[in-house]
């Protein structure tokens, strides 16, 4: 039961993430783009003449709330099933930091920076620390996810050239966000708990 609830509030996270994403770039006045528009412009602009434009501001900006305590909830019902604080610490402290871009959106530059680089930097740390639980080939395909969005973090001035800051944002943000969906499904078709209660 813990695992089917972890699961699933994981794999409607992930899923919540894209859509909440794809429906503020709908929304979202012309000038927006993959390319050079970071994914939190969609919460609000940098500074000078920060732009807020509603309804995407409101849809992302909650559904980082949203989706951040969900991840929170899963890792408390993970950490009780499985005992890994090398893989509970880097999703727990994932969760924490998309609710803290909920609360401090783009134009709140210093908090906004400090949470979104912690939340994809644990984000990309908790593919990787799931080898403690999931077996291969999802045990190396979280590996190789994590390792790519490291790369495309901290060496983001590489690709932004190529990519735009928009779109090495985007290699940042949605392999963890896939992975985050398949980790779900993975979880709830986990017979752990049956093999745990038969013994």
């Amino acid at each position: 039961m813990k695992l089917n609830i972890a699961g699933t509030l994981l794999f409607l996270a992930g899923s919540f993430i894209i859509m909440s994403i794809i429906t503020g770039e709908t929304f979202y006045p012309s000038g927006y783009s993959t390319f050079k528009s970071e994914i939190s412009d969609l919460g609000g602009t940098r500074p000078p003449n920060s732009i807020i434009h509603e309804p995407s501001a409101t849809i992302f900006n909650t559904t980082m709330l949203v989706t951040g305590l969900m991840i929170f909830i899963a890792s408390l019902f993970i950490h009780q099933q499985y005992k890994k604080w090398l893989f509970t610490i880097p999703l727990t402290i994932f969760g924490l930091d998309v609710f803290g871009v909920g609360i401090f959106p783009g134009h709140v530059v210093f908090w906004h920076g400090i949470f979104a680089l912690i939340a994809f930097t644990f984000g990309s740390i908790t593919c990787i620390a799931a080898f403690k639980i999931v077996p291969p080939p999802l045990r190396y395909i979280g590996i190789c996810i994590g390792m790519m969005s490291l790369l495309f973090l901290y060496g983001a001035n590489i690709f932004i050239p190529y990519l735009g800051a928009g779109g090495t944002e985007r290699w940042v943000a949605y392999p963890v966000v896939f992975w985050l969906i398949g980790f779900g499904g993975f979880l709830l078709g986990s017979k752990v708990e049956n093999k745990n209660a038969a013994t």
